[in-house]
């Protein structure tokens, strides 16, 4: 995947730091340039009025920006110390509109952002920017939570690439390769069954008659050794230099794809996503969203 502009919103939350450390680490290795984003939330009279209350914070508008300003600069000074040139926007508008502006109009080509913004009051009016973003950007974002693991690492060694054999996929695959050659780190390619029983392959599922039982396990044998030819396939197409391991698993797809990256100690997980249908919609709320919002380390998710 190149990358010659990375766009990092910031609003001084855990997550926000460490999103700015991994988008840094991220433009030192690739070049790129890097673009800082501060965005104070802009919204009602009345509802500011509520906000101050609720908060205490005193002063007019012209404050907030002032504040917001100087807590920007600040979060960013660390990051141009270190040598790399960061351009910092502040505006007053509304977050996720301001963001997706600047990816269209700065032609950028990787969002990386945290999970969890600021806390509080503001955040329960302003809901997810996060999840807003990652439904409507036109280009990969790489979520950030925070705490997570291997943060300020400038390369990602052990990459989990989620496959379900459809083109946004194996697109996700393609950029996910590319990651791990760039580090010489091992790529898993991961394949999730739709299976209702929490049993071992070995074991009858409780409840079902012997026969069925019998015909469950091959049946499942069989749709075992469909995924893993048709895994080792695609493992077999990747470009020279790309190490890759493939991992079969059943279950619920965000569930077995949450503890495959735990199992694997990931630390970078790549999803395909189809484009901004009413079907990617349910899509991400069924199953990206999922693993978004609880996977302990960043995830990258590639648009169609």
């Amino acid at each position: 995947m190149t990358l010659t502009r990375l766009l990092c919103p910031i609003d001084f939350s855990e997550a926000s730091t460490d999103a700015l450390e991994q988008a840094a680490a991220l433009a030192r290795r690739s070049g790129a340039r890097l673009y800082a984003l501060a965005v104070l939330p802009s919204i009602s009279p009345f509802v500011e009025q509520m906000v101050a209350e609720a908060t205490a914070v005193e002063g007019g508008a012209a404050d907030d920006l002032r504040r917001w300003r100087e807590q920007a600069e600040a979060q960013c000074r660390p990051i141009a110390a270190s040598g790399l040139d960061v351009t910092l926007e502040v505006v007053e508008a509304h977050p996720a509109e301001a963001i997706l502006d600047r990816v269209n109009r700065l032609g950028i080509d990787l969002v990386v952002m945290g999970t969890h913004g600021a806390s509080g009051f503001r955040r329960l009016v302003l809901g997810s920017v996060t999840e807003k973003v990652l439904r409507r950007a036109t280009c990969p974002v790489l979520t950030v939570p925070p705490r997570a693991r291997d943060t300020h690492a400038s390369t990602f060694s052990r990459v989990l690439a989620a496959v379900d054999f459809s083109p946004c996929s194996f697109k996700a695959v393609d950029a996910a390769a590319a990651m791990a050659r760039e580090s010489g780190g091992m790529l898993t390619l991961l394949h999730v069954l739709e299976w209702p029983w929490h049993d071992e392959a070995t074991s009858a599922p409780e409840g079902v008659p012997p026969a069925q039982a019998a015909a469950l396990q091959e049946y499942r044998r069989y749709l075992e050794q469909g995924a893993v030819d048709r895994l080792k396939a695609v493992a077999d197409g990747l470009p020279a230099g790309t190490r890759a391991t493939t991992a079969v698993r059943f279950g619920k797809a965000w569930v077995e794809t949450l503890a495959a990256a735990e199992d694997a100690r990931a630390d970078l997980l790549v999803l395909g996503v189809i484009g901004r249908s009413a079907v990617s919609l349910g899509f991400f709320g069924s199953t990206a969203n999922h693993v978004v919002r609880a996977a302990t380390c960043p995830v990258l998710t590639i648009r169609s």
